[in-house]
């Protein structure tokens, strides 16, 4: 499967698979920014793709940033629709105390294109029974 990438600025970074085997491409940032603590801000990449029909580009941290820096895609994962053109936007958050540097040039996350299933809608009356029903949040327990 390909996909198109447009360089929307002469320093964007074609995305790439840094080992052979990793299922995520890394994604670069095109500029500086300091990242304050708490701070959330939109990184640019400097690209655009082109994705097959019936596929989607999930946008999602770089585990690296976020275990040793707190640093990680507040919409985690971002959505790249197979339609959009646009430019690829980063959303990154700040959960430590200390400032962050992003530099250009920096891989920020990482794009794993994945199949999506198209369904059709229907609204019932009611739903089937399970043995779970609608016990959420914290309804399995937890094992210490």
């Amino acid at each position: 499967m390909k996909i198109k990438v447009m360089k929307l600025n002469k320093s964007a970074i074609i995305p790439k698979y840094e080992h052979n085997d990793d299922s995520g491409l890394d994604i670069f940032s095109i500029e500086d920014v300091e990242l304050l603590p708490g701070v959330t801000q939109l990184i640019r990449t400097g690209i655009a793709i082109e994705l097959p029909q019936g596929t989607e580009a999930q946008v999602r941290p770089r585990s690296g940033l976020a275990l040793k820096y707190s640093i990680t895609v507040l919409n985690t994962p971002g959505t790249v629709d197979a339609g959009y053109r646009g430019e690829i936007g980063v959303i990154l958050i700040n959960h430590s105390k200390t400032s962050f540097q992003v530099l250009k040039g920096m891989k920020i996350a990482q794009m794993v294109i994945t199949p999506i299933i198209r369904v059709d809608v229907q609204e019932v009356e009611e739903l089937s029974e399970t043995t779970r029903g609608d016990r959420g949040f914290g309804s399995t327990g937890m094992n210490v």
